[in-house]
């Protein structure tokens, strides 16, 4: 099989990241354009497929999206706030152009599938996966097929309990305001309550605490709730070493000894794979399952 191509198109809000690779998942080429509108933006994926032979392809789309592959809507983007992708389906706008086998799952479940066959988890059964920056999104994997039921997982929007010190923040997400996780813990809540985006914000800041308070409700959450062998928290506002500690210690404190947890520095993590490249490998790893299929 060393002469398979396979193809990843990590499809997101702000931009597209289309690659090819080999079925050790390694990257031959690569090229990064900003999210336009869907005929723009999808012409641009299929010029830089059509000059490559991929014998199968995997998306990570934004969402909500349709995932369900016995869906006649398989694909298709549900109630985004960009408004000309609503209602658009990726999955057959590349069958236009490629008749090849073709997965689509959600950005962070590819992220999730990437740690999972070569990452953080790559010696775990199950993990779960969040990205933690403009948004918040999670996916969970089990003996390594995705969780999920009637729509995939919304894991960023479980609400937390209120910092006694965040009590009169009024959040950032247009849907549920601060009482969801999204609204008090994404990179632009970060920025409305500081005026300074994420990354240039002092690690001294109170608001790292408060941040803290809530990832780490979300890490316990996701222990109670799926007991996973590994958590694993990519995105831009977790690359904060000193974040992680707190989050590690607070989740002590909510746990209070109440469920059996891992060395912590290990259980709690950040993605094994550089360069943001969780996603691309996860696409390369689900195309050849599709492949195999």
């Amino acid at each position: 099989m060393s002469d398979i191509l396979l193809g990843s198109i990590e499809a997101g809000g702000t931009k597209f990241v289309c690659a090819v690779g080999n079925t050790d998942f390694e990257v031959q080429e690569s090229v990064v354009f900003s999210t336009g509108n869907p005929e723009e933006t999808m012409e641009k994926v299929a010029a830089f497929f059509s000059a490559h032979t991929v014998s199968a392809i995997a998306v990570g789309s934004f969402g909500p999206v349709d995932v369900n592959p016995d869906s006649s809507d398989y694909g298709k983007i549900l109630a985004t706030p960009k408004l000309e992708w609503r209602g658009f389906n990726i999955l057959k706008a590349l069958r236009k152009h490629f008749d090849v086998p073709i997965f689509l799952t959600t950005d962070v479940n590819s992220s999730a599938f990437g740690e999972y066959v070569k990452g953080a988890a790559v010696e775990s059964n199950s993990c779960v996966y969040f990205t933690v920056g403009t948004g918040i999104g999670g996916g969970a994997i089990q003996n390594g097929e995705f969780i999920g039921g009637l729509t995939h997982a919304e894991m960023g929007h479980v609400f937390v309990k209120r910092h006694p010190l965040d009590m009169d923040f009024e959040g950032v997400c247009p849907s549920h305001g601060a009482d969801c996780l999204e609204g008090l813990a994404s990179g632009p809540s970060l920025e409305a309550r500081t005026g300074i985006k994420g990354e240039e914000v002092d690690e001294t800041h109170i608001i790292w605490e408060i941040e803290a308070y809530y990832i780490a409700q979300l890490a316990f959450n996701t222990r109670l709730n799926f007991s996973p062998e590994k958590i694993i928290f990519g995105g831009g506002v977790m690359q904060q070493d000193y974040l992680m500690k707190k989050v590690r210690s607070i989740f002590t404190e909510l746990n209070n000894g109440y469920v059996d947890v891992p060395d912590l520095d290990n259980y709690i993590v950040n993605p094994a794979i550089s360069e943001n490249g969780s996603a691309t490998v996860g696409n390369f790893a689900l195309a050849l399952r599709e492949l195999k299929r």
